[in-house]
Order: C-alpha cells, then structure tokens, then sequence
C-alpha cells in the first residue's frame, strides 16, 4: 500500500506539474508581469487610505441628504402655511376643480391631461415637469368634500416643488402623502401599470407605505387583541382575520407587535411570548396564526386585557418603548372592564382603539367607551370594504403628540431601503410631518391634527455616485447600514422583485457570511462609533456556488444627520491601486486603436465594463450587446477625446492603460503556437478590459464583461492558486460545447508594493485534457492494486474535483457530459464520505429569491359576502360620515364595473396569483475544503460490501484527484443525493430568533405624550335624519345589485 500512496502522489505531482507549465506558458502569465513593468512610465501607485475615503464618503453622503432636508422642510412649512390660509368650503364642485389624476389614460380627452409628457432620463418613464399628479385610493371617493379641499389647497404646492427642482436639479420625487389617502406628486407622470395585477385594480394607499407610516407617528409598542369567542363565528371571524392582516401591514420595522387571543381565557396566537419587530417574517407568522383561530366559548375582556397589559408593561426584552397601543377587534360586548383599566392604565399611558366588527345587534356602548377612555378610537368595520381604511386611520391619533410638540417633532428621518412605486428602483425616502395649523376656536380644536407626510426620494444609485468603488478592486466595496440593521448600500443588496409591495430589507448579517465580530461590527456602526477591524472571513462568490476564505478590513464612520452609518471593505491586496498617467492624447489614441470592432481579428475579441465612463455616455442595458458599447465609447473618445470634462478622467484612461498593456500581451500570443489542450486564452484587467484569443473563442464567451461582477476573476484575486472552474452544469445544458477555465492572478511587485491588475489564464479542450490525464496515471504491464485511471475502467473511478465539490475530469466517458455538476449528484455515496473530512459545508439563506407563489384552496376560502346597511344605519346620518357608508357606495360603482373587486380587496395574496413571482427565501450550500491536510483515504462501509478511497490535494490549484473503487462494484449503499442546489426555505425558525433579537436602534425621540389631549374625537357618530326618499332609494339600489352579482362572490 505505501507504494500505491507514493505512486498516487507521483501522479498528482505529474498531473499539476503539466497543468501549471501548460497554463504559464499558453497565458503568458510572467510575459504580463514584465510587460506592466515596461509601462511603468504610464502609471503610478496610489494608496487607498480607508478613514479617509469613508469620511469623504460619509461627507458627501451627508450633504446630499442635508440639501434634500433642506428641500424638504421648505415643502412642509409652505404645505402648512397654504393649508392654514385655505378656506374650507362645502360647497365645492367637482368639475371647477382642475386636477391632473395619474390614472387617467394619457391620451384621454374627457378631462386635463399635461400635453408635455416626454421621457425624462432620470426617472425613465414619461413626466410634466410644469404640473403636479394626484394620485387617489380606489376606495375613496374623490368628489367628496374633504378630497375636493384638499385638492384646492395642495394645488398651491406646485410652484414650491417647481422651486425646489429649480434649486437642485437633481432632485427626483417630492411627494406630500395626505392623511385622507390623497398624494401629491411632482413631477408629474402617469401612474404605474396595474395590468398585471387581479381585475386591473389599483390597491395602492399611500398611508400604507413605509415612508408615510414612519413619517406618521413614532415608533409603536401595538399589542392586537383578538375576540375569539363563539360569537364571531363565520363571516363575522373572517373579517376579523382579514381586518388583523390588514393593521399589521401598517406596521414598519420600528414598530414592535404581538397578537392574543381570548374567550374564556387569553392566550398567544404565535409562538411569540412577547412583543417581537414587526419585521416582515414575524408579520407573516402572526398572519398565518391569526388564520387558524377558531371561535369558541364565552367572552372574557378582563383576561384578554389582563394578558395584553402585561406584554406591553415587559421591560426585560426589545421593544419600541414608544407608543404602546392596544387594537381589540371584536363583535361587541356588555362588559366595560373598568376595573382592569383602574388597575393598568390609571393614566391613560395605553391608548386603546377598538373596532366593532361584522353585522350585529349586539350594544356597542362598552367597546366604544373603552377607546374614549384610554385616548384611543372607536372604529366599525361592517363589511370588507371599510378594512382597508378603517385599519389605518389611528395613525391620525398617533399623531397628535407630534402636533402638540409642534417644532421640536419636525425632524427629518430617513428610512430603510424599498422599492419605489414610479419605478425609480431602490430609494430611500426623507420625511416630515406636516401639522393643521389651523384653529377653529371651538372646543374641538383642529390644531392636534396631522394633514399628512413630506417625502423626497433618493436613489440608490445617487448614493453608488458618492461611493466609487473602481479603486478597490472587485473585491473591495463600501456598504452602509440603517438603525435596524439593514443594509442601504451593498454589493450583495440585489432584489430580484419589481413589485414595490415587496420588502427588500437585508440585514447585513444576511448579506454576508455572520461571524461573532461581525456581530460587533453592526453594533458599533448602529450606535454610530467610528473604528476599524481586519478580521479572516467566509466570502460566498459571485456566483454563489463557492466559498472562499479570505482577509478583509472593516473601516466605518457614521454619515452625520441622519441614522445611517458607512463602512468600506478592503482586502490586503487592494490597500494600493494602479492609476493611469497617460495625459496626452497621442499616448491615448495609440492604446485605444487596439479596441475598434475591426480589429478583433488581430487582437482578440474584446470586451469593456459597462461603467460610467462619462456623463452622456449612458451605460449599456440588458438588450445591448457589449461590442455595441465598445463601437459607441471608441466613437464617443474619438470625437471628444478621453479629456472631455463630461467624462471620469482616471475612469478612462485606466480603461486605455489596461488595452494598450493587454495589446502587448496578445502580439506575444500570436508569436507563440498554441499549446496542445488550449481551446483559448484570456486576459481580464482591473481596468475593465477582457479579451479572449482567438475572435473565434470569444463568440462563446460567457462570463460577465465586468469584471467587478465575474466569479472566476474575484476568485483568482482571493486565493494565490491556480483557480479551476467548470462552466455550471445547468447553464450547459443546451449548449454544444463543454468548458473548464484555468485562472490566475499576476502579482505584481512594485517597490515592495503587491497589487493585482489583472488575470491571465486559458479554457481547456475537455477530450485533449482526458487523454492527458489518463495517460499521466496509466501503468503498462501492472501486477498491482492500483494501476491507474484506465478509460471506462470497471473496476476504478478516478476523478478531479474542484474545492467547491464539482466536477472537473473522469476516467469516464458516461461523466464527461456532467462536467460541472455537484459530485454529491453523481457519487452521492463516495461524496458523503468525503464531506467532514476533505470537505466541509456551509448552508446560508438567501432573502431575496422569488418563488412560485403558494396558492390556498379556493374551496377552502368559504362564502365571501358584503355588508347590507339597515333602515337604522341609513336613518343615522352619522354613519354617512363614516368610512362604512363610502365602503357601500364603492361596493355598488364596483360590483357594477369589477364584479370580482371584493375578491381583490378583500385579500392582497390573491394579487400574486396574478402575478408570476413573489419574494420568499431559499437555502444555500456551498462545500469548501476543511483544512489544508494534502492527503485522505478511506472506506464507504455499506451492507454487504465496502468501497476503498484515495483523495489527494493538487497543492497549487483549487483541486482534488480521487481514486477509488468503482462506484458499480457497491450498489447496496444509500444512494440518496446529496444536493448542493438553491431550494426553497422558510429559514431560520422566526420563534427561536424572537428570543434572542439582532440588535438595533429606534429614533433617539419619542413623541407619545397624551396628557394634554383635549376632549380629542374617539369615534361615535350623531344622528341626523335624510329624507326618506334617499334612504329606500339606496337600499332598493343595494338589494338589486347583491341580488344581481350574488353568484358572482361565491368562488368557482
């Protein structure tokens, strides 16, 4: 046997030996060393100073936040002036009041549309920079009297967005959100499409996006208080599910929420034993439980209190410690609870709303008593159609304080990272609240309003203008994160979702591989310290397949006026860069000649990074193919030379640098015959060129144009070996040929500086490399037990593995076709042996992967039915004021024109049915090898039979050569694959997190006050009587309609 070792290792030896001296010489490797060295005249070493660079950044980001503050503020005062001059009138009319409503088809002619739409090229989609848009909640009627006010007022809001886009041109949204359900935006543009979403129905609520709810009111501790007694069985329990749903979408990540139930007794209706974030998984969980309550037994208020009070008195865990709230959604009831009250909420500190719901005769005095007494709101919801409104308007109560606190409240704040409903991608959104000033002089005085929120949007991509990464190689970036954790900015922060009702929080343990000093990291930059660490760290790679192990430091500062804090990450080789010197135009022009399309022939195919290069130089999209790109940047230096001052000068001239630096690389190439097994050879620069030799081989390049974006390239700069990587399996499916690439990065030395420039390297001819690997083992005349990896062999597997566990080379033709598919698939025995001893794994979830969606069961969806009002309810003109009057109105326009609208209303997840793709989680694996031990052996032991092995390191590579016996001479193992495929996850186990929470920060103020809230409204109506013609003509109207569509609700 120590011979077969020996031997074994001879042929590893023999095998590298042959790969290394083939690559070397076929990629020029030293050729490109020396040849960066002759260019020296044309470049300079420059350091990058870590604190220096985050504090410019931090700066820059700092001053791009404060000038839209600076916007905003003005927006607010103004909105508030105007609307303290305007005088409400009842009598206004509908059709003297001109508007442009975002909805209205553009080239409709019935009412104002802007005739100068054109398309912009920030916002990228059709825009009126001389007129505002006006945006209005399908659910509400627009011709009412409140809407029609606001619309007289807010008009006025037009020549100050004007202003401010004058002042800063670069300005994109100015919104102001009203409280009523009206947005006012400028500039003006037609409001998505909602074709794709159920019936055409626009569901969009500005109240309810995370912008407005933050804006709204301070942070909220909101403990849902479900009745689940007998009595609201039936159509009466389904709306109190759907109501529940409802309140918990508008909470943000700020907020803090629990949910119990109670009949004879209180219990948690999630495994949450206290309040937990309101994040978006623990909203679903609590969703999902509130759907299996099941209504049984009597009511008990003070048990269902009782439990709620102590939640929200728990001081040992996290929470908002703002706003605490108690929602009770219930039928109605005898019981007061006085005595509960007395004992836990003797100052009114908790404010109680309550919501009557369904259709019954039951007194609805007690509940209504208990939100007027504990500076709460007295809410009914009769039927689906009011959910929408009647669950979200307690933010107007929540926002008293704030009104009261008047200036000291008027602080702008920024929020998390989402997706903007204008399709301007991912923003971050600046807020104000924007007071009533007004003062009726009457006891009920308007002054502890809130009209509503001022919002400005910033792009992300606004701030990557303020972070340039092209200095810090592909594997250096800046990231920033937000109190709760949440990464604003970030290479891996990548959604794939285009519906903005989608949450696209990451957390930046879940943007990168977690580790104890990370965990130390998030906490100081949420605390807004300045500091750095250079930690050894997993690194997942670009295309998720592999795990790398590399060093990397942390610098970070806070961005000053606002919550957010920078940091930037460096890997040791990127602490200097190369910056191209080459001034002169001639020097410019002789490098850039090798990059014209007409001479791929004599150079290589070539390739560019899509970067912005210069202003008016717009990167290509998806539909462009890159030499399209290269025709229109050579087009563009050579008619405005490299120098324009549109254009990033260093961005440039490194672009040409590295194309004159690779021209040379390719004339030496030429000069040289091709290497037996060479199917071509490429060079990737750190200046954005790659090119690839022949022109031939290069119409079959696949790999990313950026090299900031390519797996192999990030690879060969982290690991100081000769980087295997086999086209993926998958993505080879339908192609006609098979690939592996061979990659290494030059190490230049610099007067004892090491960068890394670029990566030299050659695509392997698969059958040439098989032949050469079998002879390398093949032993002639052999008498002993190992004789080598003979093709097809029965007795003897040999094959070569790449440190991600993939496939590389076989003695067998039957694997030849599976070249870059997971081991563990075709070997699952031998690789499960080999896994915790060569290799070991790491299994991450990835937040941001779209999935079919789930569909429920239509049958299991029971009868869905509308609210009928009686004589009773149409005699009370009180409840004509209330939100239930406008839901029936709507449910007779609606039933008429969207038969199926309630449908849409009633549930948001049947939206997704429509649509292809909803956002959900996955699961990761990636294999790596666990140590640096060179040699394994082993025996896979199965029921009757036993498999020997030999695995042996390749030292200067990312690979293993393992022998073994043949996979057919043991068929009685458990084959069961092993997967390293992305597969679909509910993640780590939301009840076991809620235990032990991610730190994170809430606002450093709070505004919750209600002491001197005076006799404030708590809901209730008053009665008046309309005229009894009115009354039965409504309800003969109503009757004939619901009779009309009645089979239309009943689910086919």
């Amino acid at each position: 046997m120590g011979n077969s070792l020996c031997r074994i290792k001879e042929w590893v030896d023999q095998m590298q030996n042959e790969l290394v001296t083939m690559t070397d010489g076929a990629s020029g490797l030293q050729d490109l060393t020396q040849i960066y060295k002759t260019h020296k005249a044309h470049y300079s070493v420059e350091r990058n100073d870590a604190r220096q660079l985050v504090a410019t950044a931090a700066g820059n980001i700092e001053g791009l936040l404060a000038n839209r503050s600076r916007a905003l503020k003005k927006l607010a005062s103004e909105a508030e002036k105007f609307q303290k001059e305007h005088s409400w009138r009842d009598d206004s009319e509908a059709d003297k009041i001109v508007y442009y409503n975002a909805k209205d088809e553009v080239n409709q002619t019935e009412r104002y549309v802007p005739e100068d739409f054109q398309i912009d090229p920030d916002f990228k989609r059709l825009v009126s920079y001389n007129t505002t848009a006006v945006h209005i909640p399908t659910d509400i009627y627009e011709g009412s009297t409140i809407i029609l006010n606001e619309l007289n007022w807010t008009e006025a809001l037009d020549e100050v967005f004007r202003k401010n886009k004058a002042d800063d041109p670069s300005l994109l949204w100015q919104v102001f959100g009203s409280a009523t359900g009206l947005a006012r935006y400028y500039p003006a543009s037609p409001w998505m499409d909602v074709s794709n979403s159920a019936n055409k129905i626009d569901l969009y609520d500005v109240r309810r996006r995370p912008w407005y709810i933050q804006g709204a009111a301070s942070p909220k501790d909101m403990l849902i208080l479900v009745d689940a007694s007998g009595s609201v069985s039936g159509l009466t329990l389904k709306l109190i599910r759907t109501s529940v749903s409802k309140m918990l979408e508008t909470l943000s990540d700020d907020d803090f929420v629990n949910v119990v139930s109670f009949n004879e007794k209180a219990s948690y209706a999630a495994c949450f034993q206290n309040l937990v974030q309101a994040n978006v998984r623990n909203k679903r969980i609590l969703q999902d439980a509130v759907k299996d309550i099941v209504a049984k037994g009597m009511t008990n208020y003070k048990g269902g209190f009782e439990l709620a009070f102590e939640q929200l008195a728990q001081m040992n865990v996290s929470r908002a410690n703002c706003n605490k709230i108690i929602m009770l959604f219930t039928d109605g009831g005898e019981e007061r609870a006085e005595e509960i009250f007395q004992k836990y909420n003797p100052k009114q500190a908790v404010r109680i709303f309550t919501f009557s719901v369904g259709q019954h005769n039951y007194d609805k005095g007690p509940i209504q008593w208990m939100a007027c007494a504990n500076k709460g709101y007295y809410y009914e919801i009769p039927s689906i159609g009011a959910i929408r409104l009647n669950t979200q308007e307690y933010l107007d109560v929540l926002g008293r304080p704030m009104v009261k606190a008047n200036e000291r409240a008027k602080q702008v704040q920024w929020t998390n990272v989402y997706l903007d409903a204008l399709e301007l991608g991912l923003v971050i959104t600046g807020t104000l609240p924007v007071f009533n000033k007004t003062s009726t002089g009457s006891k009920k005085s308007q002054n502890q309003l809130i009209l509503g929120v001022m919002a400005i949007d910033v792009s992300l991509e606004d701030i990557k203008r303020l972070t340039p990464r092209f200095t810090f190689g592909p594997n250096g970036y800046y990231f920033a994160i937000d109190p709760n954790g949440y990464v604003l900015l970030h290479p891996n922060l990548q959604p794939l979702t285009a519906k903005f009702n989608e949450p696209v929080t990451l957390d930046f343990l879940d943007a990168e591989m977690e580790s104890e000093i990370k965990v130390e990291i998030r906490k100081k930059m949420i605390d807004g310290l300045t500091g750095d660490y250079t930690i050894a760290t997993l690194v997942k790679s670009q295309d998720e397949r592999y795990m790398d192990q590399g060093q990397r430091s942390y610098t970070y500062a806070p961005v000053k006026g606002t919550d957010y804090s920078l940091a930037l990450v460096l890997p040791e080789y990127s602490m200097h860069y190369i910056r191209a010197t080459i001034g002169d135009t001639i020097t410019q022009a002789r490098f850039s000649e090798s990059l014209l399309a007409e001479k791929f022939d004599e150079y290589g195919y070539t390739f560019i990074a899509p970067r912005p290069y210069c202003k008016d130089l717009k990167p290509p999209d998806k539909n462009k193919n890159n030499t399209e790109f290269l025709v229109e940047f050579n087009d563009y230096i050579d008619t405005k030379t490299p120098n324009n001052p549109m254009c990033n000068v260093d961005l440039v001239n490194r672009l040409l640098l590295d194309a004159g630096i690779t021209s040379d690389l390719i004339k030496i190439w030429k000069q040289k015959e091709s290497q037996p097994g060479v199917s071509a050879r490429f060079v990737a620069t750190d200046g954005g060129i790659t090119r690839v030799f022949p022109k031939s081989a290069g119409l079959e390049w696949t790999e990313e144009a950026e090299t900031y974006e390519s797996s192999f390239y990030k690879r060969s700069l982290d690991n100081d070996l000769y980087i295997f990587t086999p086209t993926p399996y998958l993505e080879r499916e339908n192609a006609t040929y098979d690939s592996v690439l061979v990659s290494r990065a030059v190490n230049l030395d610099l007067n004892g500086i090491t960068v890394k420039p670029a990566v030299v390297g050659v695509k392997l001819d698969i059958s040439s490399w098989m032949a050469r690997f079998i002879n390398t083992t093949q032993r002639l005349n052999c008498n002993d037990e190992i004789c080598g990896c003979q093709r097809n062999d029965e007795y003897v597997d040999c094959v070569i593995l790449d440190d991600g566990g993939f496939l590389v080379m076989s003695n067998r033709d039957e694997y030849l076709d599976q070249i870059g598919r997971f081991f563990g698939v075709i070997d699952p025995v031998l690789m499960r042996s080999l896994n915790d001893s060569l290799f070991t794994l790491k299994q991450t979830f990835d937040y941001q992967s779209l999935c079919d969606p789930k569909k429920e069961s239509k049958a299991a969806a029971g009868l869905r039915s509308v609210y009928v009002p009686t004589i009773a309810d149409i005699l009370n003109v009180g409840w004509w004021a209330t939100a239930a009057a406008w839901s029936i109105l709507q449910q007779i326009l609606v039933s008429i024109t969207f038969p199926n609208f309630l449908d849409a209303a009633e549930m948001d997840d049947e939206l997704s049915d429509a649509m292809l793709k909803e956002v959900c989680i996955t699961k990761q694996t990636q294999f790596y090898f666990m140590n640096n031990n060179q040699s394994f052996r082993g025996t896979v032991d199965c029921e009757n039979c036993s498999r020997l092995y030999h695995a042996e390191k390749l030292p200067k590579t990312n690979l293993v050569f393992i022998i073994a016996d043949a996979k057919l001479t043991c068929s009685s193992c458990d084959a069961t694959l092993m997967k390293q495929d992305e597969e679909p996850s509910e993640g780590p186990d939301p009840c076991e997190m809620a235990l032990n929470p991610r730190y994170r920060k809430g606002p450093a103020v709070c505004f919750d006050k209600n002491e001197h809230e005076e006799d404030p409204d708590c809901g209730g109506a008053s009665g008046l009587s309309p005229s009894l013609s009115l009354m039965v003509a409504l309800q003969l109207i109503l009757l004939w309609v619901l009779n009309g569509s009645r089979n239309l609700a009943v689910p086919s």
